[in-house]
């Protein structure tokens, strides 16, 4: 059973694949598509300032959007059901308290079985990674409420519907990967292995990075004393924004990464987390980089869309 949540996650990983392939089809074929099921697509797949159209819509599609600053119902989330799994799996390992039985019987049909005799690094690893997943969405939030200035752009009630429930399956995994019965009465002994430590730097790094990226398309809308001035879009400059259209969305994909570090590299099913992530990633950058180059002729040729150097 634990197979299963790899595979469903490596499902997902081709599932955006699939769609990054099929829109540069269409777009290489005849700028997008004109028919209905190319429209439905291209709707489905897009969000804020790289959706097309606008009130041009058909009414059928325009009510199937959501304002895009409800990105922040999903770190609500997140924080509180991660924030409970946190705790709960805390209280567990540290303070001898049992997990409810419904998250028992998940875990169970789901958790990793007894594999080797390094348990308790393999479950202080998945509450590390618990951690920095609840870190990440209270920061995203905080971006939300205090640093993002959304514009009137809109998302499809489908990713609005799947950025809900993502939140709660990737916290979900994370608990999955604590070793099942391992602890018969005894608490966990803490140890802090190097991979540990490289992973939360990484984690720390990256988080800066993304930070710093969204504060500066935050101050292309603002005055110096930071009021709001314009919701129109400019050509972003500074940190990694120079390499790279979309450098938020490439931290976004260090930050997972460095959770796979923590986990000590070896576990498989985090890194199908991870591809998953980067093909959901270099979508939405594909979608941002061509909104650019199409909306400014003088944006900067060697900019990537999403890897410096690469892509």
């Amino acid at each position: 059973m634990p197979a299963v949540l790899g595979a469903a996650w490596a499902l997902l990983a081709a599932a955006f694949l699939a769609l990054l392939l099929l829109h540069r089809a269409q777009a290489r074929r005849h700028g997008g598509g004109t028919d209905i099921a190319s429209a439905f697509l291209q709707d489905l797949i897009r969000y804020g300032k790289t959706k097309r159209g606008g009130g041009q819509q058909a009414a059928w599609l325009r009510r199937l959007q959501v304002p895009k600053r409800w990105f922040t119902h999903f770190y609500v989330v997140s924080i509180l059901w991660n924030g409970f799994l946190l705790m709960r799996l805390f209280q567990a390992e540290f303070l001898g308290a049992s997990l409810p039985p419904w998250i028992q019987i998940f875990h169970s049909a789901f958790g990793r079985e007894l594999q080797n005799q390094n348990t308790d690094s393999e479950r202080f690893s998945a509450l590390l990674v618990l951690l920095l997943l609840w870190l990440h969405s209270f920061q995203r939030l905080a971006e939300c409420l205090y640093t993002s200035v959304f514009s009137n752009g809109v998302i499809h009630i489908v990713q609005y519907c799947f950025g809900l429930g993502y939140y709660v399956a990737v916290g979900s995994t994370v608990l999955c990967q604590v070793p099942t019965n391992v602890r018969k009465g005894k608490e966990l002994s803490v140890q802090i292995f190097w991979y540990h430590v490289i992973g939360i730097v990484m984690y720390i790094w990256a988080s800066l990075h993304q930070h710093r990226c969204l504060v500066i398309l935050a101050n292309l809308r603002k005055s110096k004393s930071g009021k709001v001035l314009s919701l129109s879009h400019s050509i972003p400059f500074g940190d990694w924004f120079e390499r790279v259209s979309c450098p938020h969305y490439f931290a976004e994909l260090l930050i997972y990464i460095s959770m796979a570090i923590t986990f000590g590299f070896h576990n498989v099913t985090w890194w199908f987390v991870v591809m998953y992530v980067f093909f959901n990633q270099t979508l939405a950058a594909v979608l941002c980089h061509e909104f650019y180059q199409e909306k400014f002729t003088s944006y900067p040729k060697h900019r990537k869309a999403f890897i410096p150097f690469i892509f």
